[in-house]
């Protein structure tokens, strides 16, 4: 339906961050809890790269679950408001409301668990406040539906702007080293190098 990676972020001291908790099946959800069990992790933050309905679907199942609420750019919030009717639309039984933000994560922002540190970047254009969180000491960057291989997110929904889009792109995550991976909210992993050389959108 609306395939999404979710991501489970972890180190040697167990602890971790989900981020983009696209589960909306049972089988999904139950998939993810064990993940997390079987490794013993002992999860800190939900994090969310925006807020769209396939990113939070998981949200209140990881609240009820590991009682944690969800952290997200404070501009992406009015998309929680619409989740009853952007779910109609696609046909979808939205069986729980996603919850409210608990905190806000702004450009710069550094969310740490264990001996791990994530730098927020904000990556306007797909959304208002689409985030992309950066790991310097692991080289890589989750990207959201902000950068995919070979292509970018759309920019035709509320809040989306092409040009905008284009141009965070260039300046907030192609400054990153080119041997940054790339993990994107849909789709297979890149890297910033392959992005600059090939993706179509920037030639």
């Amino acid at each position: 339906m609306f395939p999404v990676n979710c991501y489970v972020l972890s180190d040697d001291t167990n602890e971790a961050v989900i981020i983009d908790a696209g589960c909306y099946y049972e089988e999904e959800k139950q998939i993810l809890k064990k993940y997390i069990e079987t490794n013993n992790l002992v999860v800190k933050r939900l994090l969310c790269t925006h807020l769209h309905l396939d990113h939070i679907f998981g949200n209140a199942f990881i609240k009820s679950t590991f009682g944690l609420e969800a952290e997200a750019n404070q501009l992406d919030e009015f998309w929680l408001e619409q989740a009853p009717k952007q779910s109609r639309m696609f046909g979808l039984d939205l069986k729980e409301t996603p919850p409210p933000i608990k905190k806000h994560i702004d450009d710069g922002d550094n969310i740490t668990f264990g001996n791990t540190t994530l730098e927020a970047i904000h990556v306007p254009g797909h959304s208002p406040g689409s985030l992309a969180y950066y790991s310097q000491a692991n080289k890589c960057v989750f990207s959201g539906d902000v950068l995919f291989q070979g292509s970018i997110g759309r920019a035709d929904l509320a809040g989306g702007n092409f040009d905008e889009l284009r141009e965070a792109i260039c300046s907030r995550l192609f400054v990153l080293p080119d041997d940054t991976v790339v993990y994107p909210g849909h789709g297979v992993q890149t890297t910033i190098k392959a992005e600059k050389n090939d993706n179509p959108f920037f030639r």
